[in-house]
């Protein structure tokens, strides 16, 4: 990852994992790159090899969202969806997020966007429904695929 000292992981308590990442950009370009369908999907790959088919967003409060991952040679698929609860644009957005075919109610996920200097922190924290749930999405690897996807947003931010 090409800004490993720009994100970091916490863990702020036993059901919740906190991610915060800096960008070079306004919070409403932020705000745009994550909510956007046609930008989300030139940043939220997943690994290498993977393509993004489906990327649908309904952005308002009891809107949907779904995401679906395919691997390049069409062998594999998975996705992820959930509901908005809340969105005050350009700085907070709250979501349920749910992973095809983990146990689990899956989390309750806030994206803040605090913008200084030009400067956008973005800090999206998942409260999950146990402690064990939160410990299974770590074991996952999740953190690297969100520190990727991150840079990969850094890029496009840069481009807009």
């Amino acid at each position: 990852m090409s800004n490993a000292g720009n994100f970091q992981v916490t863990t702020p308590s036993d059901r919740e994992i906190a991610m915060t990442r800096v960008f070079d950009a306004p919070r409403h370009l932020v705000f745009d790159a994550l909510t956007k369908p046609e930008l989300v999907r030139r940043w939220l790959l997943g690994p290498p090899g993977w393509s993004m088919p489906v990327c649908e967003i309904d952005l308002k409060a009891g809107g949907a969202y779904r995401y679906v991952w395919r691997s390049d040679d069409g062998s594999k698929e998975f996705g992820t969806g959930g509901v908005f609860h809340e969105i005050v644009a350009p700085g907070r957005f709250v979501a349920t997020e749910k992973m095809d075919g983990f146990p689990g109610e899956g989390a309750l996920v806030t994206q803040s966007l605090e913008e200084h200097d030009g400067r956008t922190t973005l800090t999206l924290t998942m409260r999950f429904d146990s402690k064990e749930s939160r410990d299974g999405a770590l074991a996952t690897g999740m953190a690297d695929g969100v520190a990727t996807s991150y840079d990969r947003l850094d890029e496009v931010l840069a481009s807009l």
